[in-house]
């Protein structure tokens, strides 16, 4: 029995390193995106936003990434790009990588990575927004 909690011990305490160094990683890059307009019980399929890299802003389109249960004139929401090393790896389709969770003051998180390995960890900052992704996931594109 010592030797089962010893090793339940050891998980717990590798696990909890694993989630410390994450947390400790540094963004190859940012993310802001914006939306107008949205009703409530319609959502949206976003519009726009930045993709700060290597010091550089690189405007970008996104479809698929919709909010629920606002009635707002501006949605606002940033993200943490990782595994970012050629601009070329952020084009294509997100995927959720994490559930979606709740945020103090009513945002909302979510983690989605694409086909090249580059994860977004995005949260709103418009409070009441409820983040879900299409069911294709969300296509992201740097604007040529």
């Amino acid at each position: 029995m010592r030797r089962i909690l010893g090793m339940m011990g050891v998980i717990v305490l590798g696990v909890g390193l694993t989630v410390a160094r994450a947390e400790d990683k540094t963004p190859d890059a940012t993310l802001a995106l914006h939306a107008g307009s949205v009703a409530v019980g319609v959502g949206v399929s976003w519009g726009g936003g930045t993709l700060t890299f290597k010091g550089k802003d690189y405007p970008i389109s996104v479809t698929g990434l919709s909010v629920g249960d606002v009635g707002a004139t501006s949605i606002e929401a940033t993200g943490k790009v990782y595994n970012l090393k050629n601009l070329s790896d952020f084009n294509g389709n997100f995927t959720a990588a994490m559930a979606g969770a709740a945020v103090a003051g009513g945002g909302s998180v979510a983690t989605m990575k694409n086909q090249n390995g580059v994860v977004v960890d995005l949260v709103a900052t418009t409070a009441g927004i409820k983040f879900a992704l299409g069911g294709a996931g969300v296509d992201m594109k740097i604007k040529q």
